[in-house]
């Protein structure tokens, strides 16, 4: 099926259920499931710092993530404030006595190099809960791809061959290159260096910094795919054992935590949700926003739409990485 048929497919899908889907979130309990059973995503809609908790227990099921762990988030460009909030992840964070990771950014800004960076993550409070590594902070190493379209390697920070194992704690939002970011976006660019960053937005065919201006006119598509392609690169270097996913839908923007004057959500908080599958995860998530009232989120659904931001998942699970069919479990009691 092509992409246009599957997005047809897709909102068609949505109109007739969405009802059921909100009805769920809303509820927190029971199972919703999309087209086929699929991956499990688990939902609750208590965000708060034992709701975080819970879902993570409820995901792992007893099991712990093996040796180093390194939790990656998004640190916030200063001016924002979006980010995950410290005092809402700190339980979790501290239970699995993980390691706050990032990289530097291929724009220029307040996280564009480390010791700006590290400035910023002091100042979002992060230090204040768990150790703190920029991973690229001495340059990057390669993770090949070979089944990549556009790229057949991926460059993420150095410090990434400390870690044994990763938790990915995403916040879902709007974006204004690939319409949305959540687990996918964050596994890829997130962990991605500096130079990777470029190398993902150009498509593999630039990994120079200075002039983040080529990054706008490459194709959204091969953009978008290419970072479907880090992902996979991540994701295999690791092992499925070793890395789950954890989505906070809360101060829904349409802009990225990387934007320093973010538009206001419009969009009431959703929830957290929770899975193994990134694919299945950030699907879910975008159904919740369709789900969602249809004026509250009409600028968010459009900014999805009009980047094309479903592509990603697309080209994702074509790879094998993840699958767009799941089963929605909510765990509120």
């Amino acid at each position: 099926m092509d992409s246009s048929n599957s997005s047809v497919s897709r909102r068609t899908f949505i109109k007739s259920e969405a009802i059921a889907l909100w009805a769920l979130a809303m509820s927190g309990t029971g199972a919703f499931a999309n087209a086929q059973e699929g991956s499990t995503v688990y939902f609750t809609k208590d965000i708060s710092s034992s709701g975080l908790t819970k879902i993570y227990e409820h995901l792992m099921q007893g099991r712990a993530l093996p040796g180093k762990v390194a939790v990656k988030l998004h640190s916030g460009e200063p001016g924002g404030h979006n980010y995950p909030a410290p005092a809402l992840i700190k339980d979790l964070v501290q239970s699995v006595n993980g390691t706050i990771v990032e990289c530097n950014t291929a724009y220029s800004g307040k996280r564009f190099n480390t010791a700006d960076h590290l400035v910023a993550i002091k100042d979002h409070g992060f230090m204040d809960i768990a150790p703190v590594d920029v991973m690229d902070e001495h340059g990057s190493i390669s993770l090949p791809f070979p089944r990549g379209k556009n790229i057949t390697e991926n460059f993420v920070g150095a410090n990434f061959a400390k870690y044994d194992s990763f938790l990915i704690l995403s916040h879902f939002k709007g974006h204004a290159m690939a319409g949305f970011g959540g687990a996918l976006k964050n596994v890829s660019i997130g962990i991605a260096s500096g130079e990777g960053k470029m190398w993902i937005h150009t498509a593999g065919t630039s990994r120079a910094l200075g002039n983040f201006s080529r990054c706008y006119r490459m194709k959204k598509e091969l953009f978008m795919e290419s970072m479907a392609e880090a992902a996979g690169s991540v994701i295999e270097k690791l092992g499925t054992d070793k890395i789950v996913y954890v989505s906070l839908m809360n101060n829904l923007s349409i802009d990225c935590d990387c934007d320093r004057r973010p538009t206001p959500p419009e969009l009431d908080d959703i929830g957290i949700l929770a899975s193994f599958d990134p694919v299945a995860l950030d699907r879910a998530c975008v159904d919740l926003i369709y789900a969602a009232d249809s004026e509250k989120s009409a600028s968010l659904r459009m900014r999805i739409e009009s980047r094309n931001g479903v592509h990603a998942l697309d080209h994702a699970e074509s790879l094998g990485i993840g699958c767009q069919q799941y089963t929605l479990v909510g765990i509120d009691a």
